[in-house]
């Protein structure tokens, strides 16, 4: 399991943005545990290549869980 830092070295973002798309439903899925938050590597390569695009024209995809 990662912890929230080491999931966003890995996507390339910062822990408060994961933080903020926690709220919004738009990151990768994680767990709570108790008070952490970790995340699955699993899950954080899935949401990556969900997030794949070929063109900056193409419409974001939105992954619900």
């Amino acid at each position: 399991m990662l912890r929230t830092d080491d999931a966003a070295k890995i996507i390339g973002l910062s822990p408060s943005t994961l933080a903020k798309l926690r709220l919004t439903g738009g990151g990768p899925r994680y767990i709570k545990l108790g008070r952490s938050v970790v995340y699955d590597p699993a899950d954080v390569e899935a949401w990556l290549i969900t997030n794949r695009r070929l063109t900056t024209s193409e419409p974001p995809r939105i992954s619900r869980r």
